[in-house]
């Protein structure tokens, strides 16, 4: 693992987005690394501010909408695409989604922890709130804090590398495209392959969830009529 890809996905949600792409560009990383926007048909406005962001920053932006129709979210595609480019230049390919905001050091610590264990699928970020205690979707972890361990849970794709060695022998190619979101099925892959996933307590990330979906924000005011779209409309299929 020679490289860093660090990529996140974005649908509208403009302000946690723009706090996620500020923390990313001012992260203290050593390792030579790339940084993209996957712009999956957010509005006009937020597609502008985006735009202007690119233009600032340097990091690249890409527009779904100029390669498929297919309507959001289109996570697969990306996926897909990422990961390409990640085996083509040996790197880990890390997702931090735009309702996440990183520290300075945690891409380039994570970095570090996936590429000294040489059995790492994943290598995840602990998710935390205002407050500093572990959220959603790493509930199961609290009680763990300032650890680093592997976990047979699955890994959330909030903050996590994947490394080229998961990349390299599980095609993305094979992921059920009926499906929207894919964490769970990759983290499950992982461990099928013998590799190890690793939750990093140690290296806490804010996280707002939800933001660029505000439907789903019903789980947890309103679950029933969370689970009633989620089935009746094939919303938010995991």
């Amino acid at each position: 693992m020679e490289k860093l890809l660090i990529i996140t996905p974005v649908k509208d949600s403009i302000q946690t987005t723009l706090d996620t792409i500020h923390a990313i560009m001012e992260s203290r990383i050593t390792t030579p690394h790339s940084y993209t926007i996957y712009n999956d048909n957010s509005t006009a406005e937020n597609t502008a501010i985006l735009e202007k962001e690119a233009e600032k920053y340097g990091f690249r932006l890409v527009n779904i909408c100029d390669l498929t129709d297919h309507p959001s979210p289109n996570y697969l595609l990306v996926l897909q695409m990422a990961q390409r480019e990640a085996l083509e230049q040996n790197a880990g390919l890390c997702i931090v989604e735009s309702d996440v905001t990183v520290k300075p050091d945690t891409l380039q610590r994570l970095f570090d922890g996936a590429k000294t264990r040489k059995d790492c699928g994943i290598a995840a970020a602990v998710t935390v709130d205002g407050n500093g205690d572990i959220n959603y979707p790493y509930l199961y972890a609290k009680g763990r804090e300032n650890q680093e361990y592997e976990t047979k849970k699955h890994c959330s794709f909030c903050c996590s590398l994947l490394t080229p060695t998961l990349l390299s022998q599980f095609d993305f190619h094979q992921l059920n495209p009926e499906k929207n979101w894919f964490d769970v099925t990759i983290s499950h892959q992982s461990q099928a392959l013998g590799l190890r996933n690793y939750l990093f307590t140690t290296l806490p990330v804010l996280h707002r969830p939800h933001q660029s979906r505000p439907w789903k924000q019903l789980k947890y005011k309103n679950p029933l009529k969370y689970y009633w779209l989620k089935f009746t409309k094939g919303l938010d299929k995991i």
